[in-house]
């Protein structure tokens, strides 16, 4: 008789403990025909990614679709580490590097919602030290073919507006060549992780814009600049206000700047190691200490399991869990086209595809934009958002399918072949 009370009340510890789980997570469907995909078309993905692996292509790789509030594919591969023999698991922890963005153009909508931040104003009102950039143009001499730097009035200051949409006049300097860039370079300003946020815009202060702003849509350090403001209007680092504002309504428990604890330490996903240099990319950040640079543009790190919610609080408008952080109309506005015809769009050399009316993208606060699906060399719907990193890692929302999808890999070479096919595998995959 003991025994049978002591197995009810484990059963009924159990039963509370999965009733727990499963209202601070996502559900799983049934199967992935419950949501309208096609288990065995999704197989593919699987086949696809594990051949790359056995060959060494990338170390490993997480695989996520969510279809209709469900998760429908969750799959790891390979290793987490490949020179140490650790193998993926879903919850494996990646550096975010440029899918921090979305945080931060977040956190910036959360305060212009609270009046505290107002799109349309001069960056220079929250960061005075904007004030009077000068934009840097390349002039030759035909007498002696010299080439100078020139530095001209803009024709306007940088917006709040212009950053969350990079059309700032600002740019990095590791993408693409130009004087201006090379000044970017000399003073380190792109990979300084011992600079504030404070420090770099102090740097940024001193040098000149690659473009005029609201001219050309070029991807930069904006959201860098973007994450000073949070700070500024905030009173509190930017670290601390995600955390507090957006990562733990949302229950993110692995989504930080940094990677605290031995347990999640031993999380983290590793990029391979080049056989020429016998050492990982000197880019590749440690992320197992708090940064001097809480970067606003790619310092963050997460699982695939956390971004899902992140994304899936966007597709609910702007809900998840009954938290709501911003409005339904908030998330309309942020996942809408800014950049207008007649701007100069810059070739994004580390991901695809940038705004450019030949490929029907345009470019929201924080997201690509597919505008014109017709014009599209891969497949999705009109409005769905997406973003990729210079990690590997990428994500795309499709709200007119209900769809999510990420996939989370530490392989900088392959970010753009695995985005491109993976959009494929997904979408071949819809079956209603």
């Amino acid at each position: 008789m003991k025994i049978i009370k002591q197995m009810i009340l484990v059963t009924l510890f159990l039963i509370l403990v999965a009733s727990i789980a499963s209202a601070q997570g996502i559900p799983r469907a049934t199967s992935p025909e419950e949501v309208g995909l096609s288990e065995e078309r999704l197989q593919r993905i699987s086949a696809w990614i594990q051949t790359d692996v056995d060959k060494k292509v990338v170390p490993g790789a997480v695989a996520m679709v969510l279809r209709k509030g469900k998760i429908a594919y969750y799959e790891a591969f390979g290793y987490q580490d490949r020179e140490k023999n650790i193998p993926m698991t879903r919850d494996s922890i990646f550096r975010l590097a440029s899918m921090t963005k979305p945080f931060t153009s977040l956190a910036i909508m959360m305060l212009a919602e609270e009046g505290k931040i107002q799109l349309p104003l001069p960056v220079s009102r929250y960061l005075p030290e904007l004030k009077d950039l000068k934009v840097g143009v390349e002039n030759k001499d035909p007498a002696i073919g010299k080439v100078e730097l020139v530095l001209e009035t803009p024709g306007r200051e940088m917006t709040v507006h212009d950053l969350l949409r990079h059309t700032s006049g600002l740019t990095y300097g590791f993408l693409g060549k130009s004087m201006v860039k090379d000044r970017y370079n000399a003073v380190k300003i792109n990979f300084d992780r011992e600079q504030t946020n404070a420090e770099l815009v102090t740097k940024l202060s001193q040098l000149p814009l690659q473009f005029h702003p609201g001219t050309a849509w070029d991807y930069s350090m904006s959201y860098d600049v973007l994450a000073r403001i949070v700070e500024v209007i905030s009173g509190v680092d930017f670290d601390t206000f995600v955390a507090e504002r957006i990562v733990k309504p949302l229950k993110l428990t692995d989504t930080a700047f940094w990677v605290e604890g031995t347990e999640r330490q031993a999380r983290i996903a590793e990029p391979p190691i080049d056989p020429a240099t016998g050492k990982r990319s000197p880019y590749i950040p440690d992320m197992t200490k708090r940064p001097k640079w809480i970067s606003g543009g790619g310092g963050m790190v997460s699982t695939a399991n956390d971004y899902v919610r992140f994304c899936l609080m966007f597709l609910n408008g702007g809900i998840l869990d009954g938290v709501r952080l911003v409005s339904r109309k908030t998330i309309e506005h942020m996942t809408s086209n800014h950049v207008p015809p007649g701007y100069k769009y810059v070739q994004l050399q580390i991901g695809w595809p940038p705004p450019s009316l030949e490929t029907g993208q345009g470019y929201g606060l924080g997201f690509g934009i597919n505008c014109e699906p017709q014009r599209s060399p891969l497949p999705g719907s009109k409005g769905a958002y997406y973003w990729d990193s210079a990690y590997g890692n990428s994500f795309f929302v499709d709200p007119k399918e209900h769809l999510i999808a990420i996939l989370m890999m530490q392989a900088p070479r392959q970010g753009l072949p695995y985005q491109y096919r993976m959009r494929h595998f997904v979408y071949q995959a819809i079956w209603d």
